[in-house]
């Protein structure tokens, strides 16, 4: 369910969640962890003494997420609250993610051959620990949230901060969206809402724009950089502070759906990034896309 390909639904559910804004900012220095820092991160894994009974929480409280199989269908208020909040994918579906996505270029081999050394799987394993951390903020005690990342954060503090994180040939236009968002006023929230529904209900031909988006940016390998561009909208959201239910109800795909196409722009035709932009434009004005 969840892939750097199909990243706007890891973002969704990631801005629909408490820890979502985390979570993103370990898939964001995942993305561009380097051969030369995986030393790091490998020494930082604790012995599966004390990571097993961790991860024996962490399949407890998976258990405990919110889902749409939870649903009373006598309880109006309650089923619309988990729709809302429940994610579409699961902590398999990220952990998946993270192994063979965000990390496949430290694999060797192919199927059953598939290896990685043992210092690539010891950071690999760390990444996940930060991950699940955070994801499961709702549902994961404090003592064992912190345990489960305190090896992610030991091994961030001996880490350089990197590069300044590459968002391809339109980085501008992206990051002066947001911008705008991180700054949204109580007027530009409104205006968005309403773009929002309005997009919604008259939702002909967006879903084929985005996965026109989509599969330009498979293939013209941008598919990380535009992932790195859904994680930066869900810490632009949360920032915004743009309230849950507006997320939920097309607020987050509206949004979703411009920076998807803003990444590979020079790539798309005039009607697709048409439909995937004129949304936000009507509702935050042109000045950010340049």
């Amino acid at each position: 369910m969840y892939s750097l390909v199909s990243a706007p639904v890891l973002g969704f559910d990631l801005s629909r969640l408490t820890g979502g804004s985390a979570t993103a900012e370990v898939m964001l220095r995942g993305l561009r962890l380097k051969a030369e820092d995986l030393s790091a991160l490998a020494e930082r894994l604790p012995d599966e003494d004390v990571r097993g009974p961790l991860w024996v929480e962490v399949e407890s409280a998976a258990r405990r997420m919110p889902s749409l199989k939870g649903m009373n269908k006598d309880d109006a208020t309650g089923s619309l609250a988990i729709v809302e909040r429940a994610p579409i994918g699961t902590v398999d579906s990220l952990l998946t993610c993270l192994r063979y996505d965000v990390m496949a270029w430290t694999w060797t081999g192919q199927g059953r051959d598939a290896r990685q050394t043992d210092v690539a799987g010891a950071a690999t394993a760390l990444l996940c620990d930060a991950a699940v951390a955070s994801y499961l903020r709702e549902v994961l005690d404090a003592d064992t949230r912190r345990r489960l990342g305190a090896g992610w954060v030991a091994a961030m503090r001996r880490l350089p901060t990197g590069a300044p994180i590459d968002l391809g040939p339109h980085h501008y236009a992206i990051s002066a969206l947001l911008d705008r968002l991180r700054s949204l006023r109580s007027t530009d929230l409104a205006r968005l809402v309403a773009s929002a529904e309005d997009a919604r209900r008259n939702a002909g031909g967006w879903s084929p724009a985005v996965h026109s988006a989509s599969w330009a940016a498979y293939l013209s390998d941008r598919v990380r950089t535009a992932a790195a561009a859904q994680m930066l909208l869900v810490q632009a959201v949360d920032t915004a502070a743009i309230p849950l239910a507006d997320r939920a109800g097309g607020v987050w795909n509206m949004l979703s759906g411009a920076v998807q196409a803003l990444v590979v722009r020079d790539l798309l035709d005039t009607s697709t990034a048409h439909r995937l932009l004129t949304p936000v434009v009507a509702a935050l004005g042109p000045g950010w896309l340049g």
